[in-house]
């Protein structure tokens, strides 16, 4: 059942879901990576809870005209109308007011959100608002998505996805740098507000799939997973998106193949699995990588401070520390250092005390800041200030037996 979803061979409904699903993914996570190296994530959250008063209203209005409620696109351009509201506000109060940014994140948020509420509330007692299903904009529903639905989440993400492209360099030069930008002559405040109208955006588009309180989480897990994997802005942007694209696509896969799965809430849960894979996994910046750095640096100070030991004449207690000494063969079972181990042991201490002239030594000032304790000293200096300073210390001294 879930291959037949993977190859979109359950149904003309699912296709359209599982495309329209994808393409918000792309574009949640590409934009949610400009507000995350914006370090406005949050604001995300704000917008979202802001579509909710804009969603009862449209749908009031429209009963009271005599239209249908339920009309998607109606309901999406009230939702964009509210959001647009709401992130003025939040704008105003940063700028205007001495609260900080999230304060007026979490005063927008609440008033919004707690408005949209009331209006659902009042809803339920019109008599055409009992099965208006308005609670699926909360969570997301796409059970009972019509084809006309599908085509106006699909077109939306796809424009979004096109601004993105078009608006990816200024945004990203404001995002990490907003002075430079400003001196630079770019309007910082309208490629700002850009950037939080594509929100806004790609929030309304999310609202049927995935719902106003999940849709942050597909805003911000696609570039946090992706920030694992490279350190290049442009492909953060780029691997968010394929992320985003791919949890949409799974997600919606795993809902359809399971019809009491819901879609949004599975689509979200993918989404965290990638971010599972990418903190456990990612080469440069994973749980797994950090922790094999660090015992390779363990390695190298147990092997350091035990070639010391040996040099000096002193008894090795740390039972690591002669382990991997012996595991080099530098050293026997009963600590007393091999041939070579008395090679290395001597050429350490050596090293030592040639660091101590370059540390006290004005004139190797740049060369004594790379010192670590573990770094050879041959990858500083040439060979004609090692010779400068091996005359200062005088002729090597051998390890003891």
């Amino acid at each position: 059942m879930l291959g037949d979803a993977l190859l979109l061979q359950l149904g003309y409904n699912a296709t359209l879901v599982a495309i329209g699903a994808t393409l918000l993914g792309i574009a949640a996570g590409s934009t949610g990576t400009f507000l995350f190296l914006r370090k406005r994530a949050l604001v995300s959250d704000a917008i979202s809870h802001a579509t909710l008063p804009g969603v009862c209203l449209a749908f009031i209005v429209m009963v009271m005209l005599g239209g249908d409620g339920r009309n998607l696109v109606g309901l999406l351009l009230g939702s964009a109308i509210s959001a647009w509201i709401g992130l003025l506000c939040l704008s105003w109060l940063v700028q205007h007011t001495r609260l900080a940014e999230d304060a007026a994140i979490g005063a927008v948020l609440s008033v919004f959100f707690g408005f949209g509420i009331v209006l659902l509330t009042v809803i339920q007692t019109m008599g055409s608002g009992r099965q208006a299903g308005l609670e699926s904009f909360l969570l997301g529903s796409t059970a009972g998505m019509l084809w006309a639905d599908a085509m106006v989440i699909a077109v939306g993400g796809a424009v979004t996805l096109a601004l993105i492209l078009f608006l990816r360099r200024p945004m990203t030069l404001v995002a990490f740098d907003p002075e430079y930008a400003l001196a630079r002559g770019l309007p910082v405040a309208r490629i700002d507000l850009a950037m939080m109208g594509l929100v806004m955006a790609v929030t309304v588009v999310g609202l049927k799939i995935v719902g106003l309180i999940l849709i942050v989480a597909l805003l911000i897990i696609p570039p946090v997973t992706a920030r694992f994997w490279t350190e290049r802005s442009d492909l953060v942007v780029l691997l968010a998106g394929v992320v985003g694209g791919l949890s949409g696509f799974v997600g919606a896969a795993i809902s359809a193949s399971a019809p009491n799965l819901p879609t949004g809430p599975i689509i979200v849960l993918v989404s965290f699995g990638c971010f599972t894979v990418s903190l456990l996994l990612a080469p440069g910046r994973g749980a797994l990588a950090a922790l094999l750095r660090h015992l390779r640096f363990q390695k190298r100070v147990h092997l350091r401070q035990g070639l010391l030991a040996l040099a000096q004449g002193q008894p090795i207690y740390e039972a690591l520390t002669l382990r991997l000494l012996r595991r080099a063969g530098l050293a026997r079972a009963d600590g007393v250092a091999t041939d070579m181990g008395r090679a290395r042991a001597a050429k350490a201490l050596r090293d030592e005390r040639r660091w101590h002239v370059v540390r006290s030594d004005q004139a190797y000032e740049a060369a004594a800041a790379l010192y670590d304790g573990l770094r050879d000293i041959e990858t500083v200096l040439t060979r004609d200030q090692i010779a400068e300073v091996d005359r200062a210390i005088g002729g090597p001294e051998g390890v003891p037996a």
